[in-house]
C-alpha cells in the first residue's frame, strides 16, 4: 500500500524554492555525479598528525552505517534511534539538530543493526530508503512525509542475501530510481510526486544487490546502470526498457557502485569475485557487451571505487591498488590504512579504514604516496563502513551516532 500524507500542491510549492545547490554541496549517494569526486580545490595537502582541525562533533545520529548528503546549509542522514529508523536533518555549520522523521522501524542483519542508505536530495525534497524496504519522500525543509512505499510490500522485492537493504534512490527529473529486485522486475521508477509506479524493467529480474543506479552516456544514449548479484545491466530512463545485459555472477554481497569511461563500463565486488570491465557497443537498434577482462586486480568489498583519468582506485582486503581501465593491469598495489571506502577531491584519494583511520593519499596511477593519516578519535566498536564525505571545504566521518566534520580548507 502506498501512503500518501501531503497533497501535489505542497509538492508544487516545495519546487518554487531554489533548488540551486553550492559549489561544494555533496547531495547525494558518492556526490554530485555519484562517482566519488569532488570538484572542489584550496583544500590542506597535508595534515596534521592529529588530522586536519576539528570543525565540530556530535552525538545523536544514530546506528547505522548511513553517510551523509549536504546541501543548501543542511545535512541530511538516516539512523536508528530507540524508537526506529530516522531520517534526520543537522544545520551544517555547528551539527546542531533541525529535525528528525521516523520512517520504520529498527533493527537489521543479526550483528549489523541499523540504516544502510545515504538520502538523496533534490529541488528541496528528501529520498531515503531504510534497511526495512521502507521508502520515503519528505520534505526537506520540514521532514514532513510526503509518500511512503515499502520495497517488499507494494513491489515484492528480493534481496540476492539477507543484510537488508542498502541502495541510495535516484533521482532524475519526475521520477526516483530504486532496485526493490525480484520476479516482477529488478529496477522501478517512481513518480516522483505520489510514488506511484512509472514503469519496471519486467524482462530484467535479479534479485538486489546492494548497488546504486547511475546514469551514464555510451554510444550517445543516455541510460542508467544497474549491478546485481548476476549481471549488470543498461535501461533506458523513459520507458525502462533493458537495452543491455552483461552476465556477471558475484557472491555473498555485491555493493560497490559502478564507474562508466566512454563506453566502458567496470564493476567490481568482495567475496573472492574480483572486477569485470564490459565494452558496451550500438549498431543500429542492437546493443552488444563484450568482457574485456575479469580478474582478481581489484575486489573491492564496500568502500567503492574512483575513476581518474583512466585508472580505477580502491581498496581490496587490506591493500590500496590502481588499475589500468583499458588494459586491466595493476599499476601499483600498496599499504595504507587498511580496507575501507575512498573518495577524491583536489588532488588527493581520501581513505577511511573500516577501523577507523584515515589516509590522505596522492592520486597518481605512478605509485602508492601517503601523505598523511590519522586516527579517528572516539571509535565506536563497530566497523566504520559509512563512506567519507567532502562538502565545502569540510570532511565528513559518520561512525554509528557520532559525527565528525573537519576543515579542510587551507
Amino acid at each position: 500500500m502506498i501512503y500518501r500524507v501531503a497533497m501535489f500542491s505542497a509538492f508544487a510549492a516545495v519546487l518554487t524554492l531554489s533548488a540551486t545547490l553550492f559549489a561544494g554541496d555533496w547531495p547525494q549517494w558518492r556526490g554530485p555525479n555519484r562517482d566519488a569526486i569532488s570538484t572542489e580545490t584550496g583544500l590542506l595537502k597535508a595534515w596534521p598528525v592529529d588530522g586536519p582541525p576539528l570543525a565540530w562533533k556530535i552525538t545523536g545520529v544514530g546506528e547505522g552505517y548511513s553517510s551523509v548528503s549536504i546541501v543548501n546549509g543542511k545535512i541530511y542522514t538516516l539512523g536508528d534511534l530507540e524508537d526506529g529508523s530516522y531520517l534526520i536533518a543537522l544545520n551544517e555549520a555547528d551539527g546542531s539538530e533541525l529535525w528528525k522523521t521516523r520512517i520504520g522501524d529498527a533493527g537489521g542483519h543479526k550483528g549489523y543493526p541499523g540504516t544502510r542508505s545515504t538520502p538523496t536530495f533534490d529541488s528541496g525534497q528528501l529520498f531515503a530508503l531504510n534497511q526495512y524496504a521502507d521508502f520515503v519522500c519528505v520534505d526537506a525543509n520540514s521532514g514532513e512525509l510526503v509518500w511512503k512505499v515499502n520495497l517488499n510490500d507494494d513491489f515484492n522485492g528480493k534481496m540476492m542475501s539477507g543484510w537488508k537493504y542498502s541502495e541510495s534512490a535516484l533521482v532524475d527529473g519526475n521520477q526516483v530510481v530504486i532496485t526493490p529486485g525480484g520476479k516482477e522486475g529488478a529496477v522501478v521508477a517512481l513518480d516522483r510526486t505520489t510514488g506511484k509506479q512509472i514503469w519496471r524493467t519486467s524482462e530484467w529480474t535479479d534479485a538486489a544487490g546492494y548497488s546504486s543506479v547511475i546514469i551514464a552516456t555510451i554510444e550517445g544514449t543516455r541510460q542508467y546502470i544497474q549491478l546485481t548479484g548476476q549481471s549488470v545491466a543498461g535501461i533506458d530512463p523513459k520507458t525502462g526498457e533493458v537495452l543491455w545485459v552483461a552476465e556477471r555472477q558475484g557472491k555473498t554481497a555485491v555493493i560497490p557502485t559502478p564507474v562508466v569511461d566512454g563506453n566502458v563500463v567496470f564493476v567490481t565486488s568482495g567475496y573472492g569475485v574480483g572486477c569485470n570491465a564490459f565494452r558496451v557497443t550500438k549498431t543500429g537498434d542492437a546493443w552488444k557487451t563484450e568482457e574485456l577482462y575479469a580478474n582478481k586486480g581489484i575486489a573491492n568489498h564496500h568502500g567503492g571505487v574512483v575513476l581518474l583519468d583512466g585508472h580505477v582506485f580502491g581498496s581490496t582486503n587490506g591493500a590500496f591498488r590502481c588499475l589500468d581501465l583499458s588494459s586491466g593491469e595493476l599499476t601499483f598495489e600498496g599499504r595504507s590504512v587498511g580496507k575501507g571506502a575512498t573518495v577524491y577531491a583536489d588532488g588527493h584519494l581520501y581513505l577511511r579504514a573500516e577501523k577507523g583511520p584515515v589516509a590522505l593519499i596522492k592520486a597518481t596511477p605512478k605509485g602508492l604516496e601517503e601523505v598523511s593519516r590519522f586516527d579517528q578519535p572516539d571509535r565506536s566498536k563497530r566497523n566504520a563502513w559509512a563512506h567519507p564525505v567532502i562538502a565545502n571545504g569540510k570532511l565528513y566521518l559518520r561512525d554509528q551516532d557520532i559525527l565528525l566534520c573537519y576543515d579542510l580548507s587551507e
